[in-house]
């Protein structure tokens, strides 16, 4: 692969860091100037019973923010409507589920022992083999500048460790981490750097294997000498060895086997994320984003930084440095393997998900990661570096796309198809099953601001219902289980809830350029609940008249667009749910998909929920504190979920103790996070080395496993002095959750992948448990009905979810004929099978 050329970069990376240097940097000064025109502090609460001052500029990493109970602005009509009467119910219903008996789990069964001949052609990942002429005999050794089949034993021949780059294919890394690689002037020879041209195809057959470049039209074989030779693909046996040089790789530090169910369809237990990005290096053109969640040649080529980022000394990292607050703080630019600066809770533009990080919080408890396609196509449009489109739907068929890839990539290193612990699931059954399993199932779900192409150009929608349809048939296909309507702008579905601080202004503009128009903000009716608004924008006097206010006065900036100063806050953005947001929403509950009403304005996620409530459709989650303390209550009634934005672990224990006087209890109660990770989001701060109750290592996991402190190439990490500086720091955040918070709290993160599934199921068709809740119940003579050899699935769909679900017993409360309430059990046998109710 030929190395890149600097030089070539940076004229266009230098216009770009100026362009975007002096864009952004006008919008604090901007903000601090217009402070003086603020008559009131905005405030909403926080989790720690403070206030966020919305008049003032904020980072993403301000601990109000973070910790806050709702990230959305809120007013008067927002309010928590919980009696205290009501909330000590919630509590009370909570607890008595916590005494509930909980499934067994059993430790996964180790990896078999590597076979000394590979049984196909995918089990050569990670394992060291030589290579043997299946025609002579002999093994392949070092032969000059070269390579060649004349070795007499297995002991002398060269070992070489087998990268899997994807299924079926490999790098071979020799003793002396050269790469075994192919030349299309000379005869194969040792490369310093994987490329191309050493990334081999293998194929299997027989008992022998040949090695190929299907693109190159090379493939390695064998001349009458013994001498390796671009050729006719040459047999060759592949015998397990030693001596192979260790493939440099990031540590997991979780020792035991993950748990598993004992049935495939007993209840499950796991830790919920429910928002996080994990193909965010390819949005915003894809030169924003700084590292990828893995790459086919390895860490050092996933966790490397952005060229501008390099050719400044971090200087030139203007997004980066702009999220933190504006101020130019260069950084050591040194990925893997130092990691000196990156990642880090408040480094939001450096990759926080490598897949190694992911798989240590599945080793460490996770059990559902919801990985959300992102996209942003104007400030995509705004950044000058890319190289992917800005089209919002074709980003997503990307991000799609690469989710599988990655799939693929980690059924590599597990030894071929399906064998992978990272499962991309499409319905609530089959992620039990993968849960049981031991896996990580992964939803698929869309954040966007023009989803479907359905912007607004002065109020005319850019789509129609007969294109949502289309396009919502075209993303269920492809695998998207979840969706939220608008993410930063506003469109033809929905007004936003917008954003606030130094931020506003350059999402406003970017509006305006969607749409052809500002936010439409207003100041909240009179009577309004103060703590229940869309974000606060830069305000002019409560005296100036509002429609004078609203696009009347213009702050001078250099900036193309003039920006509005609006009305005295509270805000709340006048832009509802239209008709075609409706429609949108109709069409995922008939396709049995997850909404998300995080992000839009108060009056549209109020009309969202109305028309859930109609709709009787519990498919609902708030999945990263972007809805308000109005919301959360009829989210939970709905039979909905709800995981708030995770930020720092003293704030988010305070989250969960407000959103148990909020836990309907008539549904399985469970709790999770929003990680946020990779979309602009910070993540937790530590709590210090000197924090009391801090996390001491090693510590025990869900399910028994040890978790130790985590180790990327040179730098190790301690969740008490780095916080959440990545992915793979979520078991220890969680530890961290149960040293401030006692063991409640581990207990319901625990059930929050049940809760999800629960939820997933109600959305499905499944009705609620008769037990927790008399509307659901059923017949006697439905349970006793059913019959002998029905599937799980199908009991499900007749007698509704089960009080528990343990091992191979499903119990269900009934109606008998006399209207007493009774208790029925159907057993399954090891099919998944009804054997006996009783």
């Amino acid at each position: 692969m030929r190395p890149v050329s600097r030089h070539r970069h940076f004229w266009p990376i230098t216009v770009a860091v100026t362009t975007i240097a002096v864009t952004m940097g006008s919008f604090p000064a901007y903000a601090s100037w217009a402070q003086q025109f603020h008559d009131r502090p905005a405030q909403a609460a926080t989790a720690s019973g403070g206030v966020i001052d919305e008049s003032k500029p904020h980072t993403h990493n301000d601990p109000a923010t973070k910790n806050a109970i709702s990230r959305a602005p809120q007013s008067a009509d927002t309010a928590d409507p919980t009696t205290l009467t009501q909330a000590v119910d919630h509590l009370g219903g909570v607890t008595a589920q916590r005494d509930e008996p909980d499934p067994t789990l059993v430790p996964t069964a180790s990896p078999a022992a590597r076979a000394a001949v590979p049984q196909d052609r995918y089990a050569m990942a990670g394992g060291c083999y030589a290579l043997q002429s299946a025609t002579t005999g002999k093994w392949v050794v070092r032969d000059g500048g070269g390579y060649g089949a004349t070795g007499t034993s297995l002991t002398g021949a060269l070992p070489f460790h087998f990268q899997a780059t994807d299924l079926g294919t490999y790098l071979l890394f020799g003793p002396d981490k050269t790469y075994l690689g192919a030349s299309t002037l000379a005869r194969p020879n040792p490369h310093l750097n994987p490329s191309t041209m050493s990334d081999w195809t293998v194929t299997r057959t027989g008992s022998t294997f040949t090695f190929t470049l299907p693109a190159k039209k090379i493939s390695l074989g064998r001349s009458s000498t013994g001498v390796l030779v671009n050729g006719t693909a040459a047999p060759f046996n592949l015998r397990l060895t030693s001596g192979c040089a260790a493939w440099p790789e990031v540590d997991v530090n979780v020792t035991g086997n993950p748990f598993a169910g004992t049935t495939p369809y007993q209840e499950v237990r796991g830790y919920l994320d429910a928002h996080t990005h994990g193909m965010a290096f390819e949005f915003l053109g894809g030169d924003v984003h700084c590292g990828r969640p893995w790459h086919p040649y390895g860490v050092a080529y996933a966790l490397k930084d952005c060229i501008d980022h390099e050719l400044t000394g971090g200087s030139g990292a203007v997004l980066e440095n702009f999220l933190k607050g504006g101020t130019i703080e260069p950084h050591d630019t040194v990925g893997w393997p130092t990691f000196k600066d990156w990642p880090a809770p408040d480094s939001l533009t450096h990759e926080g998900t490598y897949y190694k990080w992911l798989e240590r919080s599945w080793r460490g408890g996770q059990r559902i990661l919801v990985n959300l396609l992102v996209e942003n196509d104007q400030l995509c449009l705004l950044y000058p570096l890319k190289r992917n489109s800005c089209n919002d739907m074709d980003s997503i068929r990307l991000q799609a796309s690469d989710m599988r890839k990655l799939e693929r990539y980690i059924d590599a290193q597990s030894g071929g198809p399906g064998k992978g612990w990272y499962r991309i699931v499409t319905d609530p059954f089959q992620a039990r099953q993968v849960i049981n399993q031991g896996k990580l199932a992964v939803v698929m779900g869309i954040e966007t601001s023009a989803l479907f192409g359905c912007s607004s150009k002065l109020d005319v929608p850019q789509c129609t219902s007969a294109s949502i349809d289309k396009q919502l048939d075209e993303v269920q296909a492809l695998g998207v289980r979840q969706m939220e309507l608008v993410n930063k702008f506003d469109n033809a579905l929905a007004g936003v809830a917008g954003d606030t601080g130094t931020a506003a202004p350059l999402i406003n503009a970017a509006n305006f350029l969607e749409t052809g128009s500002f936010w439409d903000m207003r100041k909240c009716p009179d009577g309004s609940d103060p703590e229940v608004h869309d974000k606060d924008q830069l305000a002019l006097p409560s005296v100036a008249p509002q429609q004078d206010a609203l696009f009347g006065a213009i702050a001078g900036l250099a900036v193309p667009i003039k920006l509005p100063l609006y009305a005295s806050g509270p805000h709340c953005n006048a832009r509802g749910l239209t008709n075609l947001g409706d429609h949108t929403i109709e069409e995922m509950a008939k396709r049995k998909m997850i909404f998300d009403p995080d992000h839009m304005s108060v009056v549209a996620r109020k009309s969202s929920l109305d028309l859930a409530e109609k709709l009787k459709y519990p498919g609902v989650v708030s999945s990263h504190s972007w809805a308000t303390p109005d919301a959360y209550p009829r989210i939970y009634e709905l039979g909905g979920v709800v995981t708030p934005y995770a930020g720092d672990s003293a704030g988010f224990v305070e989250k969960w103790r407000k959103h148990l006087t909020w836990a309907d209890p008539r549904y399985y109660f469970g709790f999770g996070y929003g990680a946020d990770i990779n979309g602009l989001g910070a993540q937790g701060n530590p709590r210090g080395a000197d924090a009391p109750d801090k996390v001491t290592y090693p510590f025990t996991g869900l399910g028994g496993v040890t978790i130790d402190k985590q180790v990327s190439g040179k730098r190790t990490y301690d969740i008490n002095v780095d916080g959440v500086a990545h992915y793979g720091l979520y078991p220890d955040w969680i530890e961290d959750l149960r040293k401030q918070g006692g063991q409640e709290i581990a207990d319901d993160m625990a059930r929050g992948a049940e809760a999800y599934l629960d939820m997933w199921e109600r959305a499905v068709g499944v009705t609620n448990d008769a037990c927790r809740d008399s509307r659901a119940i059923k017949a006697e003579s439905v349970i006793k009905g059913i019959p002998i050899g029905t599937t799980v699935q199908n009991v499900l769909l007749k007698a509704g979810q089960p009080h528990t679900r343990l091992a191979t017993a499903f119990t269900y409360c009934a109606r008998n004929a006399a209207g007493t309430q009774v208790t029925r059990t159907v057993t399954f046998g090891p099919t998944g099978k009804v054997t006996k109710i009783s």
